[in-house]
């Protein structure tokens, strides 16, 4: 006999940092107007992620059931971030497409990240996930290098 599944009444879509939820916004602001008791997610994600870099941003997916419990996914980081990880930049450029580039990466960079990635992005081959993070590596103002 299966157990009855609970019905979604919200799903609340976050970035949060690793192992650093808290009640605060956004947390506190996208949860407690849906009901969902703010402490036991901030406790059961940060637990979830202690073993991620502190301070790396993680989207999730929360869904709030009918009776306010809730349970929530977690995915990889954006595709910046590793992009910005990757050659140790602290930012993109403020007016991509304008100008000289901030910066270089490589190929063998990108691909790098498209196989951490792929498992979250909308794509059916390691070289079309290289390809959208690519584009995100020129959309932030870097030249993109062979190599």
């Amino acid at each position: 006999m299966s157990k009855p599944t609970k019905k979604v009444t919200a799903i609340i879509k976050l970035q949060v940092a690793a192992g650093k939820a808290n009640p605060a916004p956004p947390v506190g602001t996208a949860l407690g107007p849906k009901g969902v008791n703010i402490m036991d997610f901030c406790k059961q994600f940060n637990d979830r992620t202690k073993k991620i870099e502190p301070g790396t941003p993680i989207p999730v997916e929360i869904s709030v059931f009918q009776d306010r419990s809730f349970s929530f996914e977690m995915k990889s980081p954006p595709n910046t971030f590793f992009i910005k990880k990757a050659i140790g930049l602290a930012k993109g450029h403020t007016k991509p497409g304008a100008g000289d580039p901030i910066g270089k990466i490589s190929m063998s960079q990108i691909n790098e990240i498209a196989k951490e990635k792929m498992v979250d992005m909308n794509a059916n081959s390691v070289e079309a996930a290289a390809s959208m993070i690519a584009g995100s590596a020129r959309s932030m103002g870097l030249e993109v290098v062979e190599g």
